[in-house]
């Protein structure tokens, strides 16, 4: 399995620390000038706080500005149509709405490889000529779109297979010399274990040997399973929907290097004050960005971040892995599912008097099970069993299993989700 290293864009990468703050610094500067005079939503952030752009003279400033919480977006957006006020650009000037799960609208400027994907796919070891399948979504939320356009700003072939239909992606790689995946580690074993069902010799007979993963997190074992059994040399990223990648593995596997086209701090949830160093705290971005320029977006992530510089020769910052998140929300199969979805699926049926949502994961697949507990044993729960699952499919837009528990089980007060995942 040979490796590609090597940067997109050497000059921005490998910068000069010193150099490095003075453009973080530049940069910071001039996207707070110009929100101020395009975002009316950001615009009465700062006029709540008494702030003027001319407050903002550095990276170190942007502490004066409060957070925005991805978790209020839903209700901000509501208020104040289509993006909260928070977009630069009229929705007519954009390339594409996208809708994630609050509901959330994310805009898409008309600049290829709008999301900043290709230095992280680069870095992953894509180049141009390769042939690409694209397991991700393109329906409503932009994940699709983001890595397909990356893909297509290095010179990739991209076949867009989308979710699912496993054994037809099985079919694809047999029939055309696919190199390269892109999309969630659970869907990349899923479709590996099948092939093996099928007879196919990995090795032998597909031309798979590298992967961008995103969306979940990526186990360490998982990854060694993927590059020491298959021969698939496999890199990971991270990002968010409301502005595309944030950060991204080198070939050292040491974390992953925050991106050129925002400013990250890790900032302590509570307090709303910056960690220490080699703390874990809350990711907050702040996005170099004309057409939705969020800035101390906070994305409910937990993560550490190191300033040491990489032994592949970025200089950038990097979050070593992705913790956890903020409160009790989560991240299954690539989409987020939060409480409140959990209540709302509850409350379309009759008959329960205690749930929890248990996230638990087999065979690189993630598990989403209902545990309730019946009123009473009169309860029909073939056909309650039925109306749950319906309704997760709706609300949640994912598939899930209902468990009838006795009585009891559940404790009071528990949380509405337990993520049961090991990362190990």
């Amino acid at each position: 399995m040979k490796e590609r290293t090597g940067c997109l864009d050497p000059e921005m990468e490998m910068m000069h620390p010193d150099a490095r703050k003075e453009y973080y610094d530049r940069r910071v500067r001039e996207i707070v000038r110009y929100a101020f005079s395009n975002s009316p939503g950001f615009r009465r952030i700062m006029e709540r706080e008494g702030l003027k752009p001319e407050d903002i003279r550095a990276a170190s400033d942007l502490i004066k500005i409060p957070v925005l919480k991805k978790t209020d977006l839903p209700r901000l957006q509501s208020e104040n149509p289509p993006f909260g006020g928070f977009a630069a650009k009229d929705i007519r000037d954009v390339k594409r709405v996208y809708q994630s799960p609050g509901p959330i609208y994310e805009p898409e400027g008309r600049r290829l490889d709008y999301w900043n994907f290709a230095k992280a796919l680069y870095s992953a070891g894509f180049r141009k000529g390769d042939i690409v399948i694209n397991t991700t979504s393109y329906h409503l939320s932009p994940l699709g779109f983001m890595l397909d356009e990356g893909l297509q700003s290095i010179g990739c072939v991209v076949v867009p297979t989308g979710p699912g239909n496993t054994d037809i992606q099985i079919g694809i790689l047999k029939g055309i010399p696919v190199n390269g995946y892109v999309g969630t580690p659970s869907f990349l074993g899923i479709i590996l274990k099948r092939a093996e069902e099928l007879g196919v010799n990995i090795k032998g007979e597909l031309f798979l040997r590298r992967a961008f993963v995103i969306a979940e997190m990526l186990s360490e074992s998982v990854r060694r399973e993927f590059e020491e059994i298959y021969g698939i040399y496999v890199r990971q990223g991270y990002g968010t929907a409301d502005i595309g990648i944030i950060s991204y593995e080198c070939s050292e596997k040491n974390g992953m290097h925050i991106i050129e086209d925002v400013f990250v701090e890790i900032i302590n949830p509570d307090t709303g004050e910056p960690a220490g160093k080699g703390e874990p705290g809350e990711v907050v971005f702040t996005a170099f960005n004309e057409t939705y320029p969020l800035i101390r977006f906070a994305t409910g992530d937990i993560s550490v971040m190191s300033d040491d510089i990489c032994a592949c020769g970025r200089t950038s910052p990097r979050l070593l892995r992705i913790l956890g998140r903020v409160g009790e929300s989560t991240k299954v199969r690539g989409i987020f599912i939060y409480p409140w979805q959990v209540d709302q699926v509850v409350s379309t049926c009759k008959g329960i008097s205690r749930y929890q949502l248990v996230i638990t994961k087999k065979d690189h697949r993630d598990e989403m099970v209902l545990m309730v507990e019946p009123e009473s044993e009169e309860v029909n729960r073939i056909t309650l069993s039925e109306q749950l699952k319906n309704s997760m499919r709706e609300i949640m837009k994912l598939r899930g299993e209902v468990e009838f528990v006795p009585s009891g089980t559940i404790p009071d007060k528990v949380k509405k989700i337990d993520d049961r995942r090991k990362w190990d």
